[in-house]
Order: C-alpha cells, then sequence, then structure tokens
C-alpha cells in the first residue's frame, strides 16, 4: 500500500518520539521510499516544528502534546550533560540560596554542588530534594503542589505561590527549548509558570543545557535571552551561533 506523504510524516513523527530519533535509511527502508522522499519528509516536518534535523537522522522537538520523561532523558547525551552540569555548578558564586530545576541536568548540577559551606537549594523536583536531602550543610526545601508523573517535579499554584515569598541568590534553570527569537520555551503552561517565577524571585539566572536544546522551539515561553546572566552548554554548540546568543546579554560557556 502506497502512503500520502501525510501518512508517511505522521509515522516518522511516532517513530522518532517512540525512539528518540530516527535515521534517514532506516526510514526509506521501513516505508518502502526513495532517501531523497524521507529528507524532503523531513524538512517538511521540521518546518513544522516536529523534528529537527540532523546528519542524515532527525530528533523529536518536545511540544504541547509531546515531552520526553526524566527516565529518558537521563539516557540521552549524557556525558554532555555532566560537563554541562559541572561548568554551571561552578558558576554559584557566593550565592547562599539557590532554585534548581527539574530535569536530568539540572539534578546533575544539583550533585555537583559543593558540600562543604552551607546552601539552601529550593527546587520543585523530588530527584533533585532527595539527591541532596542527605547532603552535608545542604538545606533542602521542596516546592508543595500537583507532582508531574514524567518528570516528577511539583507544579499549579501551589507551588509558584511558595516561590513567589522568596528572595533567592541564584536561578539555575533547563529548558526544552532555547532560541534567539523565541527564547526559553517548555510544553507545559503549568511548568512554564514555575520557571517563571523562579526567575523573578532570583538575583541571577543561569541556562544550562545541551547543544540539541538551541534553535528548538516549544509550545510556552517563560524567560527572554537577556534574562539569562549566563548560558552553559557544551562545545558542540558551534562558537559562531554561541556568539550570536552572547549579543543578546548572557555569558554563554561552552564546556
Amino acid at each position: 500500500m502506497t502512503r500520502t506523504a501525510e501518512e508517511r510524516q505522521r509515522e516518522i513523527v511516532r517513530t522518532a518520539r517512540t525512539t528518540g530519533a530516527v535515521d534517514v535509511n532506516t526510514l526509506a527502508t521501513q516505508l518502502g521510499v526513495a532517501r531523497e522522499t524521507v529528507r524532503r519528509d523531513l524538512r517538511a516536518l521540521e518546518d513544522h516544528g516536529l523534528v529537527r534535523r540532523t546528519h542524515g537522522g532527525a530528533y523529536p522537538v518536545e511540544s504541547a502534546g509531546f515531552e520526553t520523561t526524566l527516565a529518558f532523558r537521563a539516557t540521552s547525551h549524557v556525558p554532555e550533560k555532566r560537563k554541562v552540569a559541572a561548568a554551571a555548578a561552578e558558576l554559584l558564586g557566593d550565592a547562599e540560596t539557590v532554585f534548581v530545576d527539574e530535569g536530568f541536568t539540572p539534578q546533575l548540577i544539583a550533585e555537583a554542588l559543593p558540600r562543604d559551606r552551607p546552601l539552601t537549594v529550593v527546587t520543585a523536583s523530588l530527584p533533585v530534594a532527595g539527591a541532596l536531602a542527605e547532603a552535608e550543610n545542604t538545606s533542602v526545601l521542596l516546592l508543595g503542589g500537583r507532582v508531574r508523573p514524567g518528570t516528577l517535579a511539583t507544579v499549579d499554584h501551589w507551588t509558584t505561590k511558595m516561590l513567589a515569598g522568596f528572595v533567592l541568590d541564584l536561578a539555575f534553570i533547563g529548558a526544552n527549548g532555547i532560541s534567539r527569537e523565541h527564547g526559553l520555551t517548555t510544553p507545559d503552561p503549568a511548568v512554564s509558570e514555575v520557571k517563571a517565577q523562579a526567575i523573578r524571585a532570583a538575583r541571577r539566572t543561569v541556562f544550562a543545557g545541551v547543544h540539541t536544546k538551541f534553535g528548538a522551539v516549544s509550545f510556552c515561553r517563560f524567560a527572554e535571552i537577556g534574562a539569562l546572566e549566563a548560558i552553559v552548554t557544551s562545545t558542540l554548540l558551534p562558537s559562531a551561533e554561541a556568539h550570536r546568543y552572547s549579543l543578546l546579554g548572557p555569558q554563554v560557556i561552552r564546556a
């Protein structure tokens, strides 16, 4: 049976979301079409914001209808995320009160924070709270609210109201996408509210994320690039692209 372009593209998105990535050769075989047809489909899907193309394939963009789980994030780009997290933790400076966002990279930042001096960490993330709960010299404040199953983080008015009561030295923020045009974005409005409130509460904000986040755009915008003191990513983000972000205000560190 010959599939229409729309049917092929739906199948490509479904496969990408299930497996985390697709490659042109496998898709051509799977769909029974030429590689050039698959490349055309991927270009169309990228134009619609559903995938990001890579050399020889593509990966899904997180959107209002699709978001990866924390368990999945803990298996992708892990060495890169560890480097980014270690470099981000070095920006702590003299901060005594810190917000650590939900997500796997922020969790790695939490684990990289120094244990030899007093630190208060505020977080909506159950895994972050768990990782730091027994850390010497670290006091953990877990924000209350509804727990999102995919990311194990709290959201909704309970979370934002509690967060609004704090003045924080530093916020370590993650995002599902960061772009020069649309700023920092995330699929869920409830998560967006928590992130925006954390940035409002903090004197300094650092975004940490791997290269695949750059240029990706999700559903809810919660901050402009200019709101960030620093962006920490890896050397896999080209230096020319890093420079373009730095022109909007933040220091850009490629670890």
